[in-house]
């Protein structure tokens, strides 16, 4: 019976080892504390389904009191910034598809003369709903907001135009995604994801392996130098991202039925950057992590703020500032906007450039970096 006795003695002995081998091991403890205080700060903060100030092109062939109080009441609205009045509608449709608005507000030369004579001019709303969240809760404020600004205008013998219908016909375009299809929204953005999911994954891992295995000083003692090694195993997984690249777009088109507008070339060539620079960091990851269980860990670390602060999940526009800056640092955001441009906007290489010039500096930062860290690592 002794030896089925329990003892807190013994208890206290196993707690204690446990305590001692996290105290060995700082970058896993870190990791699971600092991976809970990321999910609070970013889902209470960073997380918003309900964004205001939307940047708003306004483009206005009328000039009297009612237009000027009309794109002033636009302006101080918390759902439309005005950041730009175009000259003309090219301009602006320019504007919407690179994404640097949201919406285009356009006002007819005769506005101001149908209003009086109570034949409820059109507003013409054009909203970018490649993601219909950002875009919805705006579009429908429209009409309060209508009501909110004219309604002081119209006095004595204009009074009678307050009474329903409103004075003023809103049409609303939602252009890229006319239906509001969740799938238009999300399947895009997912090439990204994965990506960035499973090339960090594989990299870490298949190097981390190695070293736990000990085949990499067997490679090492062969002719082939630490520059050979490194590039010799990324090639593969780059092939591989683009094998996956592959099925998700097929996939897209065939099973979801997401148009694609653009060019495939100019989409494939944009992913190669965006592969190279995940790999990059995988490479990175599997110089500081002892073991593989190290490597899953920092995947999960560098991932999940890339998914939440991509604007893939979430409007990216709905987050605060500090959150937009961290987000446009990461990679996966710029690809993001890419793809669901080349696919649902059509954009060209001109219009998707403010997109990859900063993910290319970030992937030859990280790629220098990595190298740097992974020859330390073989010497």
């Amino acid at each position: 019976m002794k030896k089925w006795s329990f003892s807190l003695l013994r208890l206290w002995a196993i707690m204690l080892k446990e305590f001692i081998q996290m105290r060995r091991d700082p970058l896993t403890f870190g990791i699971l504390v600092a991976i809970p205080l990321m999910q609070l700060i970013l889902f209470g903060y960073a997380i918003n389904t309900n964004p205001k100030q939307l940047p708003t092109a306004v483009i206005s062939s009328d000039h009297t009191p009612f237009t000027r109080a009309l794109i002033s009441g636009i302006k101080n609205t918390d759902y439309f910034k005005v950041v730009n009045q175009a000259k003309s509608e090219e301009q602006a449709d320019d504007l919407l598809a690179k994404g640097d608005v949201q919406f285009i507000i356009s006002i007819p030369s005769n506005f101001t003369r149908d209003l009086i004579r109570g034949q409820r001019p059109q507003l013409s709303v054009d909203a970018d709903a490649t993601d219909p969240v950002a875009s919805g809760s705006a579009l429908k404020a429209i009409p309060i907001l209508i009501d909110q600004i004219f309604n002081p205008l119209l006095v004595g013998n204009l009074r009678y135009l307050r009474a329903t219908p409103p004075p003023i016909d809103v049409v609303a375009h939602a252009k890229y995604n006319p239906e509001a299809l969740t799938e238009y929204n999300i399947v895009p953005g997912l090439l990204g994801v994965v990506l960035t999911m499973t090339m960090i994954l594989v990299t870490g891992l298949a190097i981390t392996r190695e070293h736990e295995l000990g085949t990499m000083e067997s490679l090492l003692a062969t002719p082939a130098k630490s520059l050979e090694v490194m590039i010799g195993k990324i090639l593969p997984y780059i092939i591989v991202g683009y094998i996956q690249v592959g099925l998700i777009i097929i996939s897209a088109l065939i099973l979801f039925h997401v148009p694609l507008f653009g060019s495939l070339i100019l989409l494939i060539l944009a992913t190669l950057p965006f592969i190279s620079a995940n790999l990059a960091i995988g490479i990175s990851f599997s110089s500081i992590a002892r073991n593989q269980l190290q490597a899953v860990q920092l995947t999960f670390f560098f991932f999940l703020p890339s998914i939440l602060l991509s604007g893939f999940m979430f409007p990216f526009r709905g987050m605060p500032t500090w959150a937009q800056y961290l987000g446009n640092c990461l990679p996966l955001t710029h690809f993001v906007r890419i793809v669901r441009g080349i696919m649902l906007k059509g954009n060209d290489l001109m219009q998707i450039w403010p997109e990859m010039w900063p993910m290319l500096i970030f992937m030859l930062i990280v790629i220098l970096i990595g190298a740097k860290m992974y020859r330390r690592t073989l010497d």
